[in-house]
């Protein structure tokens, strides 16, 4: 998960001032110290990494410290207000308007993910309402009209494109296209090269000047490090960008570019790509990722996307069975279905807050593989009553699902043992149920 490895340093940074009653001004020269070296590993730009320092280190001394009754808190949340202003300090809307015909240019180097980005923003404001029209301007990468056109049919969304033709001329055309066929977005995913030339940037330009678009937005691989910011900076030199789009957010640990485009280019991150579904796909909100950086989660998000994916009446019924502990089998496999549509669950539990401040966390999704597969070996009279499982029947299933019988067991003893919280839980607080309820 991006910035994985900057949230560990810092929360061994700030490990160090946490037992500390009053704070002196070594302690916090020190505590600055490790955050610089944190970030430069992380591979945000140097003079950005000075200048944060700088204003950070200001920030503490110009108040007394040692004065507060939390003073490691208190260093935390001028990083994170700090952390919340270099990331762009608030969500950038996109500039469109639902009653008129608003243009968006995709542009970035070639292997950036210009393509998955169109067709997932496309997906994203198909959701929010508008009627997306995807334009294909890539005529010189093999496939990539094709890929476009496959990944737009599986989320139904059409894509204009014409053979023989100038990218400039597809994209004027297309212009006309949506006019006639009452379409309210059109996004040009123009073509890359595998690094800037002035061919490229001609094209891109006479784009510009052809459909007048109210977005440039530049899609920027977050493993591109510094270099990212060289080219974020040609792009915008040229074509005057709105706004960018890191894909691959959840590939790269360290997370340089997202701390440094905002600052070095003033042209704020819009969406973020997570994963490698089409749904995988976030609005970047400053706040939420320097909570993330710091290690406190992003629940918000994880519950956004929840409203968004999960169905509503199973999550309504599977909240009643915990409630009154009657959940059996049938119900834990209805429930990671439920949530695997929330996407990969490595990804979700980091963004639960205190899991990244546990060192080294590793989620094996092969429990979950194995624990799909013991249920499945059960007889349907066996999922619904989890009691009945005695020793034959759990050797039994063992063997058919390819599992030591130590496996079943720990698996069984687990099963049993959440039920048993969750039923606290649920005598307590019956929140779960009530959030559902007020749907």
């Amino acid at each position: 998960m991006v910035f994985s490895s900057l949230t560990s340093k810092l929360a061994d940074a700030f490990k160090k001032i946490t037992s500390k009653g009053r704070l002196s001004e070594p302690d916090i020269r020190e505590t600055m110290r490790q955050i610089r070296l944190a970030l430069l590993e992380s591979d945000v730009n140097y003079s950005i990494v000075k200048d944060f320092s700088e204003k950070l280190t200001s920030k503490i001394m110009g108040i007394d410290i040692t004065k507060s009754l939390t003073p490691s808190q208190m260093v935390i949340k001028m990083v994170n207000e700090e952390l919340v202003k270099l990331l762009g300090g608030e969500v950038s809307e996109l500039n469109i308007k639902s009653k008129t015909l608003s243009t968006i240019m995709l542009c970035g180097l070639q292997g950036s993910g210009k393509t998955t980005q169109a067709v997932k923003l496309a997906l994203h404001l198909k959701k929010k309402k508008y009627k997306p029209l995807l334009v294909a301007c890539d005529i010189y990468r093999p496939a990539a009209v094709k890929q476009l056109e496959v990944f737009a049919k599986s989320v139904s969304i059409e894509v204009f494109f014409e053979e023989n033709t100038d990218p400039v001329d597809i994209a004027r055309n297309a212009r006309s296209y949506a006019f006639e066929n009452n379409f309210n977005i059109m996004i040009l995913d123009t073509a890359g090269r595998l690094q800037i030339d002035e061919k490229l940037m001609k094209e891109l330009q006479s784009m510009k000047i052809a459909v007048n678009p109210r977005e440039i937005l530049l899609v920027i691989d977050s493993m591109s490090g510094q270099e990212g910011m060289n080219v974020a900076s040609e792009f915008d030199k040229i074509l005057g960008l709105t706004g960018v789009i890191v894909s691959k957010f959840d590939s790269d640990a360290r997370g340089g570019v997202a701390l440094s485009v905002a600052s070095h280019t003033g042209k704020n991150i819009k969406y973020i790509g997570t994963g490698e579904n089409v749904v995988d796909f976030e609005v970047f909100d400053p706040k939420r990722i320097a909570s993330r950086i710091l290690g406190m989660g992003d629940i918000l998000t994880i519950i956004e996307n929840a409203e968004e994916v999960v169905d509503k009446q199973e999550a309504k019924k599977l909240a009643e069975k915990l409630a009154k502990n009657k959940f059996n089998f049938n119900d834990f496999l209805n429930m990671m279905d439920q949530i695997k549509k929330l996407g990969p669950l490595k990804s979700i539990i980091e963004r639960i807050p205190g899991v990244s401040n546990l060192g080294n966390f590793n989620f094996d999704e092969k429990i979950v593989f194995r624990a799909r597969s013991i249920i499945q070996s059960m007889t349907e009279k066996e999922r619904n009553n989890p009691e009945i499982l005695d020793f034959s029947r759990r050797k039994r299933i063992a063997a058919g699902s390819g599992n030591k019988l130590e496996d079943v067991s720990i698996f069984l003893n687990r099963f049993e043992n959440s039920r048993k919280m969750i039923k606290k839980i649920g005598e307590k607080n019956n929140m779960f149920a009530n959030f559902f309820k007020r749907r």
